[in-house]
């Protein structure tokens, strides 16, 4: 039976969906990717594993996202990541460890800046870092009038038969928000994976990601035959994998 998320509420028209699992810290917080939802296969599978282990977990959607409140179109990175951190004051207690799917990994990145007492380990699943940039920068004369005249461009993709909304504003705010080429002062246990093949997010910004990162301990996995979404069975036991480590070192911090 499916549990019904449970609502924060942020001002009076603001209603962030989540599901949250009590347990041991370091708790596990999920940031989900551009148009998705709490709902996919790395969120429940992350959280059943950490319910197995008695492991604090928590899940939720953006504003214009699944269950929340607002409209898709409206949402920035500045806006996910106010939502990401009010998921994080009020919902997660103790010590965290932010898993981050492609955009995701981006806003929880930010998280992980905005509240270092509290994010003591990032995950990042083909981290989207600085997306906004390389959409302008490689967007053509077409898509920049239309952005220009209309305020969005509805961007081919095929993860969606309609292509992703992509606003003026979410492209000009994110600018607000750019990490490389760094530094990003983030101290704590660090795990970036990444296909080889993805075709949404070049991997080699891993690498960048890695070299930006003041902390010592980083380390990145390049899959060599995975695309993007990284949702295949041995791809999630990777993620597992680098959860239970982050798990053990801090602890045994």
């Amino acid at each position: 039976m499916t549990r019904q998320a449970a609502t924060l509420q942020r001002g009076k028209e603001v209603s962030i969906a989540y599901h949250h699992t009590p347990g041991q810290t370091p708790g596990v917080l999920f940031c989900t990717g551009f148009k998705s939802d709490m709902t996919g296969s790395k969120a429940l599978a992350l959280e059943a594993f950490c319910r197995e282990n008695g492991q604090q977990f928590t899940r939720f959607d953006y504003q214009g996202h699944g269950e929340s409140s607002g409209r898709f179109e409206d949402g920035t990175i500045g806006e996910w990541l106010a939502d990401t951190l009010a998921v994080i004051d009020e919902i997660t207690k103790g010590p965290l460890i932010i898993v981050g799917s492609s955009m995701g990994g981006w806003v929880g990145l930010l998280a992980a800046l905005a509240r270092p007492d509290r994010v003591k380990g990032f995950i990042g699943i083909a981290t989207a870092i600085d997306f906004t940039r390389r959409i302008l920068d490689g967007i053509d004369d077409d898509a920049r009038t239309l952005l220009e005249t209309e305020g969005v461009w509805m961007r081919p993709s095929e993860y969606d038969p309609e292509g992703y909304p992509i606003t003026l504003s979410l492209l000009e705010e994110g600018r607000n928000h750019l990490l490389l080429p760094g530094p990003i002062e983030f101290g704590g246990v660090v795990r970036l994976l990444h296909g080889q093949l993805d075709d949404a997010v070049p991997w080699r910004g891993s690498l960048d990601i890695a070299e930006a990162l003041t902390s010592t301990d980083v380390a990145v996995t390049c899959i060599k035959d995975a695309g993007h979404r990284l949702s295949r069975d041995q791809d999630i036991a990777r993620i597992l994998g680098a959860t239970a480590e982050i798990t053990e070192v801090l602890r045994g911090a």
